[in-house]
């Protein structure tokens, strides 16, 4: 109803767990760090817990496109299930094919065959629990049983325990000590601290396309007192006040609308109605955190602790012989300094240069100038680091700096927690965290097609761009599709084309596009072709 009067693209505050909008806090930074040693580690559980709407299950969502490349993961989001079930989930999730005894031993025998040929292939299978709160102690007791599972020097899988804080008032119990005693790693997620909630906030508008300040700096407080800095609370609140706005025509959200707003969700009913005939399915889905009624006492002070940190400017002067200077402070330090050349024209040249190309300052548009010298284009808004890390390929990225200026760098090199971000022809390493601080998704990168054109292959088609395609899956799952002709995109080469997608994890739509392209171009390890992965 308001995305088109705000100017958006999509409601920002949805509470579906879309990673796209994942802001990492330093606390949701250290979570997920936990979880990915979690998974690169063997042996053992990982415990993380969070008060409800802290942003668990969206942070399994970004663990998911960040996975290792030799990871299987068997994710069970709602385990409140028998062994039975709790075993043939997994199995299900691991593509197990059902052995024709369905009993225990024939489900556990499965799995252990299953995990013993993945580490002979030293692949990785992690099961993911999320809700494990709700475990009943004897499923608990058959989850410690599959850490039993192992060869003579490695366990075979590891376990990702996520639940909410009653998880770890189970696993104090003391006939869970057993379980209690082989977890290996533990963290708690806090709600956000009011900084981070001010930044939440501007980080899920920007997302949605948002392109000036909607909310004023009274309303984020207030939205920070009322939700006591839950993400999901948070969200709830935000957009019940886009609501109440666009109803009374405002473009800019103030305090009071946002208490209003928040009177609406919580069930406190002011004596002014400004949306008449709205469901209430929105205040329902939070409804059993009203209980603590923290929103309604929870002073600016009280709850927020947030890190210091020294001066972004001081920070700024030292940074290029400084290796001391706190993570917290390089990307921000960076894009203080106003002698860094951080526009559009600069960028664009040292995208090109990577490509051994050269860019016009006062020529065509960069993309025009890109087909000229054989390059394309691409360009997106609202991409996460997971789809960079898949693409692979440099590109420019429009950075937001703490004034609200646009700031345009290249990302040279992405390898696991660190970045590389190139700036006036010069290469600066950042914690990949900081990113999310200061983009919001929009980038442009350059991609070389392999045939003329770089054309969208789709079914029915034909041509040397076809076979190309044909080679190339050939080449990398090891089996040509054969067909009549190989010239023609038939049934059999698409079967092959939604086979990789998979794999890659790219949309499955059969269609040889920008992505697939470049995908293929990545696994064929070809040269000349810059990535962000250094390996390649």
């Amino acid at each position: 109803m308001y995305t088109e009067f705000f100017g958006l693209n999509e409601k920002p505050f949805s509470i579906s767990p879309d990673p796209r909008y994942l802001y990492l806090s330093r606390r949701h930074a250290d979570a997920l760090a936990h979880l990915i040693y979690g998974i690169s580690e063997s042996g053992g559980f990982i415990q993380l817990t969070g008060e409800v709407g802290t942003g668990k299950t969206t942070l399994i969502r970004s663990l998911l496109q960040q996975l290792p490349e030799k990871a299987d993961i068997a994710l069970i989001l709602n385990p409140q299930l028998s062994t039975k079930e709790f075993l043939q989930s997994i199995c299900e999730e691991l593509r197990i094919p059902a052995p024709p005894a369905q009993s225990l031993k024939a489900l556990i025998d499965s799995l252990n065959q299953r995990l013993l040929r993945a580490h002979s292939q030293d692949r990785r299978t992690v099961l993911i629990v999320d809700e494990a709160q709700t475990l009943s102690p004897e499923l608990l007791e058959q989850v410690r049983l599959l850490t039993n599972l192992e060869t003579g020097s490695a366990k075979l899988l590891q376990i990702i325990l996520i639940g909410q804080p009653e998880l770890r008032d189970l696993l104090d119990r003391p006939e869970m000590r057993q379980i209690a005693q082989r977890v290996t790693g533990r963290y708690h997620l806090e709600p956000l601290s009011k900084q981070d909630t001010l930044v939440y906030v501007r980080h899920r508008m920007k997302v949605a396309g948002a392109r000036s300040e909607v909310f004023t700096k009274p309303a984020l407080h207030s939205i920070y007192r009322l939700s006591g800095g839950i993400p999901r609370l948070i969200n709830v609140v935000a957009d019940r006040a886009l609501l109440a706005a666009y109803t009374e025509e405002r473009k800019s959200i103030g305090a009071g609308l946002v208490r209003r707003a928040a009177g609406e969700v919580f069930g406190k009913r002011s004596s002014r109605r400004w949306w008449p005939g709205l469901a209430a399915g929105t205040a329902l889905a939070v409804l059993g955190l009203t209980a603590t009624n923290r929103w309604i006492t929870t002073d600016d002070a009280a709850s927020d602790s947030p890190t210091q940190v020294s001066s972004v400017t001081a920070a700024a002067q030292t940074i290029d012989g400084d290796v001391s200077t706190s993570h917290a402070e390089i990307l921000g330090a960076l894009l203080a300094r106003r002698d860094l050349p951080t526009d559009m024209t600069t960028a664009a040249r040292n995208l090109f240069a990577l490509w051994g190309a050269q860019y016009a300052p006062d020529g065509a548009k960069p993309c025009e100038q890109a087909v000229s010298q054989h390059l394309q284009c691409l360009s997106a808004a609202g991409n996460s680091l997971g789809e960079l890390r898949r693409i692979d390929r440099p590109g420019v990225l429009s950075l937001t700096d703490s004034r609200g200026d646009p700031r345009y760098v290249v990302l040279s090199g992405l390898d696991g927690d660190r970045a590389e971000l190139t700036i006036g022809g010069k290469v600066y390493p950042v914690p990949v965290v900081e990113l999310t601080h200061y983009w919001y998704g929009d980038h442009l990168l350059l991609w070389k097609p392999a045939f003329s054109g770089g054309r969208d292959l789709a079914p029915g088609m034909h041509g040397g761009g076809v076979k190309w395609v044909r080679q190339s899956l050939a080449a990398i799952l090891g089996a040509a599709p054969t067909g009549n002709d190989a010239s023609v995109y038939d049934a059999k080469l698409e079967e092959s084309v939604r086979q990789y997608q998979r794999q890659r994890m790219l949309t499955v739509d059969g269609i040889v596009g920008a992505q697939t392209q470049i995908a293929l171009r990545t696994d064929l390890n070809q040269p000349g072709i810059p990535t962000l992965d250094k390996r390649h």
